[in-house]
């Protein structure tokens, strides 16, 4: 599974949390951004880009599945839609560090509770069942070497990935993940392994599934010493 955050938008320049604030679009940077990652996973043939129904994850998937050479499966999927961000929705984040729920945000986000929206812990149960789901979905139709990209927020992203790395959501703030960024996990029976967070450039070739004819038969386990890393 390839995670793409969307691409930068005016909300983000202006210090605005944009929750789920309809029409939020991509700014001329976001735009480039979501061209470049889309460049990047022109390389992999992808059986599936998912998105966040948020217009701005709409651009940025629309983006990818249009470099790619196929025609892979477009769909939207709301467990993993922003945050509700509730009674903070587009108030500017200045003003909000000075909310005592900033804190709790920040350092015990298991606690935290937006008021009239959603609590961060219900955010990372949703968006992790919704990947899960997703992948094991895509695995049992393709093979377990396929590869399918969902488009979606920072705060999501940043629980799939606590989640998929063993740690607790009081953690996830130490996780970056900038916008168009690529962060790639690949679930297995035994566990979850990251195999990339927050890249910005690099060579993504190396994901493409090998042919099916003398295929290596994969094992769950982690390589004592590290391993050899990607063929290519």
């Amino acid at each position: 599974m390839i995670l793409v955050r969307h691409g930068r938008t005016t909300a983000n320049t202006s210090g605005v949390l944009a929750g789920r604030t309809a029409g939020v679009r991509l700014d001329d940077t976001g735009v480039t951004q979501a061209e470049r990652t889309a460049e990047r996973l022109a390389a992999v043939p992808l059986v599936a880009v998912v998105t966040s129904p948020l217009e701005r994850c709409r651009q940025t998937a629309r983006a990818i599945a249009a470099a790619q050479q196929g025609a892979p499966v477009t769909a939207t999927e709301r467990g993993i839609t922003e945050c509700d961000y509730g009674a903070w929705q587009g108030r500017s984040l200045s003003e909000l560090a000075k909310d005592p729920l900033w804190k709790t945000v920040q350092t015990q986000p298991s606690a935290a509770a937006f008021p009239d929206g959603e609590a961060m812990a219900t955010m990372q149960a949703r968006s992790v069942a919704a990947v899960r789901r997703l992948d094991a979905l895509y695995e049992a139709e393709h093979g377990p070497g396929a590869v399918w990209v969902a488009v979606s927020h920072g705060d999501i992203i940043k629980s799939v990935l606590a989640d998929a790395l063993g740690m607790h959501l009081d953690l996830f703030q130490r996780i970056q993940v900038d916008p168009a960024s690529v962060s790639i996990v690949r679930y297995t029976a035994s566990r979850p392994y990251v195999l990339a967070t927050n890249t910005h450039a690099g060579d993504l070739s190396w994901l493409r599934p090998p042919p099916r004819k003398g295929r290596r038969k994969k094992t769950a386990d982690a390589p004592v010493g590290g391993g050899a890393g990607p063929a290519s």
